[in-house]
């Protein structure tokens, strides 16, 4: 897999770009920011993408490690979805198992 994404730079640098933006809209993003505040998040970001691809295209497994880190927040997305609609969601934080 990894000479894959050797032979193929560019995509390689928009794949990490994607996992990226995506990252940050699900973990860090709080609310919209002004749009020349969110241009400017947006260039640092594909500029710390690019220091990503130097680090992939050097043979690390940067691609890997953030898919995981998309699928475990995927996974977390799914186990949030699964207690809403069991209605598993305590409300008033007490716990009657006792922890």
């Amino acid at each position: 897999m990894q000479s894959w994404f050797h032979s193929h730079p560019i995509l390689t640098y928009f794949i990490i770009l994607a996992l990226t933006i995506y990252i940050f809209n699900a973990v860090f993003r709080v609310s919209r920011l002004p749009i020349l505040k969110e241009i400017l998040v947006h260039l640092v970001m594909a500029l710390g993408s690019f220091v990503l691809f130097v680090l992939q295209f050097d043979k690390l497994p940067i691609i890997q490690c953030m898919s995981v880190a998309v699928l475990m927040m995927a996974m977390l997305r799914g186990r949030q979805l699964y207690d809403k609609i069991k209605g598993n969601g305590k409300r008033d934080g007490s716990d009657p198992g006792g922890a």
